[in-house]
C-alpha cells in the first residue's frame, strides 16, 4: 500500500495539477472543434460540415454565413449572366447535374411554383425549390421537399461559396447578393441530389442569375404586367421578351391567357428555341367557386379541384400549374391525377392572402406593384364587400406605389403606413402617409410594424377586416406580432369601435 508522508496536501497538489491541465485544454481550440465535430458530424450527419485549413478543422457560422451575404447587398443588383456563370463554374457546375421547371412572370410566380413544387411532391419525387423574396426567414429561399434548409447546412456550402467567390474576385469578377445566393442554391439541390427544381426567376429573364441553367425541361411564364421597366422594357411586349428569355431548346413553353402582345413574344422566342407552346386557357374554367376555407372549379379532364389558397387570381394560378403539369407528362414526367388534385390541394404559400388570425380577419398579401393591387382591390371587393376594413401599408419607394393606392383606397375606413425593414429601398412610414393623404381622409404613420398591428386591433371590431400588404419583405414581422398580440394588450383587440 502507497505511503503518503502528507497524504492531504499532496492530494491537493495532485487534484489542482489535474484542475489546472484541464482548464487550460478546454480553453484550446482542439476541444471547441470536437464539439462542433460531434454536434455536426454524430448529431446532425446529413447537415455535417468539415473544411480543413492548416490542420484544424474550420466551420462557418451561420452567423458568419448571414454577415457574408449581408455584405454583398451593396453591390446591387447584376444584370447579365458573367459573374454567375464564371462562379458556376468555379463550383463544378452544380446546376447541370439538375433538372428545372423555370418560372418567370411579374405576379403568381412564386404561387404556381407553390402549387409545382406540392404536385410533384405528392407524386413521389424529390422536390427542390428556390424562390424569393423570403417572408419569414432567409432559409426559405431555398428548400428541399418544402422546408427551408437548415442553418447549418447552409453556413457549409456558404464556406464553399465564399472560397469560389474569392477566387474569381481575383479575376476581377464580383459577383452581387442574388448571384450569390443563385449559386448557393444551386449547391444545395445538387447536394440534395432533387429530382426536379423548380427555380423561380428573380428579375425578368434573359441576363437573370437564374438563366444560367440548360436542362429546363418547361418554361413557364406566369402573368406578366408592368415592373422594373427601367431593366426589362417599357412596353408590354419588350417585358414580356426579356422573360421569355428563360425557354431553352428542348423544352416546352407554358403561359395563360394574357394580352396579345405578351403571347407574341413568347411564342417568338419559343420558335426561335424550337420549343413547343401551351396556353392555359382561364376563360375554359367552369363551375368556379370561391370562400375564405377553401375554393373549387373545373378544367378540362379536372373535375371539381380543389385548393386552400385564397384570393380570385388563384383559381388562375392553379389552372396555369395544371397546363404545366400537362407539360411535364409530355416530357416523360410520370404524374397521376389523384396525385396532382392532392398536390393542388395540399399547396401552401404564406403571405398571398393568408389569413393569419379571425375575429377580426387578419389577411397578408404580397401585392407590391399595380397588376398585384387591382387583383387585390377585386378580391377584396368581392370577399369583403360592406365590411369595415383597416389598411397596413409598407411599400418600397422604388415600386409604382402611387398606384397601389389608388388600386386599393376606396376599400379603407383608415390606413396606417409602416416603413419596410429594407432601409436602402423603404418608404418611410410618414412619406407613404403623405401619398396616401392624396387618396383618403384618414391615414396614421405608424412607428413600427408592431405598433400598427397594435393600432389595427385597436381600430377593428370582431366583424371587421385587417389587410397588411404593398410588400413581402415587411409579412413576417407583421406575423409575428400578430402571433404576440396578447403581449401588446389584447385585452382591447377586436372590442374598440373606435375610428
Amino acid at each position: 500500500m502507497p505511503h503518503f508522508r502528507n497524504s492531504r496536501t499532496d492530494l491537493f497538489k495532485i487534484n489542482f495539477t489535474f484542475v489546472s491541465k484541464v482548464t487550460a485544454f478546454i480553453t484550446q481550440d482542439n476541444v471547441r472543434n470536437f464539439i462542433k465535430y460531434f454536434f455536426i458530424v454524430k448529431v446532425l450527419p446529413e447537415d455535417r460540415t468539415s473544411i480543413q485549413k492548416k490542420g484544424k478543422v474550420i466551420f462557418m457560422k451561420y452567423s458568419e454565413a448571414m454577415e457574408y451575404i449581408e455584405s454583398r447587398r451593396g453591390l446591387g443588383y447584376s444584370m447579365g449572366l458573367g459573374n454567375i456563370e464564371a462562379l458556376c463554374e468555379k463550383l463544378g457546375n452544380p446546376q447541370d447535374k439538375l433538372q428545372f421547371i423555370h418560372v418567370a412572370g411579374t405576379n403568381g410566380k412564386g404561387s404556381v411554383s407553390a402549387y409545382l413544387t406540392s404536385i410533384l411532391m405528392a407524386n413521389g419525387y424529390q422536390v427542390g425549390t428556390y424562390s424569393s423574396p423570403s417572408v419569414f426567414s432567409y432559409e426559405e429561399k431555398m428548400r428541399f421537399q418544402g422546408k427551408p434548409v437548415s442553418k447549418v447546412l447552409l453556413a457549409k456550402l456558404m464556406e464553399q461559396v465564399k472560397e469560389a467567390v474569392t477566387a474569381i474576385e481575383q479575376e476581377g469578377i464580383v459577383p452581387s447578393m442574388f448571384e450569390v445566393e443563385t449559386a448557393l442554391a444551386f449547391l444545395f439541390f445538387s447536394d440534395r441530389k432533387c429530382d426536379y427544381v423548380v427555380l423561380e426567376a428573380g428579375l425578368g429573364g434573359l441576363e437573370d442569375a437564374t438563366n444560367v441553367v440548360k436542362n429546363t425541361i418547361v418554361a413557364v411564364l406566369a402573368s406578366i404586367s408592368y415592373d422594373h421597366m427601367e431593366y426589362l422594357g417599357d412596353t408590354l411586349y419588350k417585358i414580356a421578351q426579356n422573360k421569355a428569355a428563360i425557354i431553352k431548346p428542348g423544352s416546352i413553353a407554358v403561359t395563360m391567357e394574357q394580352d396579345e402582345d405578351i403571347i407574341r413574344a413568347v411564342r417568338e422566342r419559343a420558335q426561335n428555341q424550337g420549343a413547343k407552346v401551351r396556353i392555359a386557357a382561364l376563360s375554359e374554367a367552369k363551375a368556379v367557386k370561391y370562400g375564405l376555407q377553401k375554393q373549387s372549379f373545373s378544367y378540362h379532364n379536372y373535375n371539381k379541384a380543389e385548393i386552400q389558397l385564397l384570393g380570385k387570381y388563384q383559381i388562375s394560378n392553379a389552372i396555369l400549374a395544371l397546363e404545366v403539369c400537362e407539360a411535364l407528362k409530355e416530357q416523360g414526367v410520370e404524374l397521376s391525377e389523384e396525385a396532382i388534385r392532392k398536390g393542388l390541394y395540399d399547396t401552401e404559400w404564406p403571405g398571398r392572402f393568408s389569413v393569419i388570425a379571425k375575429k377580426p380577419y387578419f389577411i397578408m398579401d404580397g401585392a407590391h406593384n399595380a397588376d398585384a393591387a387591382l387583383k387585390l382591390s377585386e378580391t377584396i371587393e368581392f370577399y369583403f364587400t360592406n365590411k369595415k376594413i383597416i389598411y397596413i401599408m409598407g411599400i418600397l419607394k422604388d415600386k409604382e406605389y402611387d398606384d397601389i393606392i389608388r388600386n386599393t383606397y376606396r376599400h379603407a375606413t383608415h390606413i396606417i403606413t409602416v416603413a419596410t425593414p429594407n432601409k436602402e429601398r423603404t418608404m418611410s412610414a410618414f412619406e407613404l402617409a403623405r401619398v396616401c393623404e392624396q387618396y383618403h381622409p384618414s391615414v396614421t404613420a405608424a412607428d413600427s410594424i408592431e405598433e400598427a398591428v397594435e393600432m389595427s386591433y385597436l381600430l377593428a371590431g370582431k366583424d371587421d377586416v385587417i389587410i397588411a400588404f404593398g410588400s413581402l419583405s415587411y409579412l413576417g414581422r407583421v406575423r409575428e406580432a400578430v402571433n404576440n398580440k396578447d403581449k401588446m394588450g389584447s385585452d382591447s383587440h377586436g372590442k374598440s369601435e373606435q375610428s
